[in-house]
């Protein structure tokens, strides 16, 4: 399963047989520590799609940290 994905409706698709894993594409571009910013249930980052693929740092740099 992908697209749309947070931590608590990753592990209800994984629960309830929907899925036997969960990609979190976007999600990772704008959490760079989405691990533990999920195993945490912190907020993320919202996604900028307009720094996605564009050929330079930003959008791969720029999205704050958990500290």
């Amino acid at each position: 399963m992908n697209g749309g994905y947070d931590g608590p409706k990753g592990e209800e698709a994984i629960r309830s047989g929907h899925a036997d894993a969960v990609a979190y594409g976007r999600a990772f571009l704008a959490n760079p520590d989405l691990p533990r910013r999920l195993q945490l249930g912190a907020a993320l980052n919202e996604p900028d799609p307009t720094t996605f693929y564009g050929g330079d740092a930003a959008g791969y740099t720029s999205y704050p940290a958990l500290s």
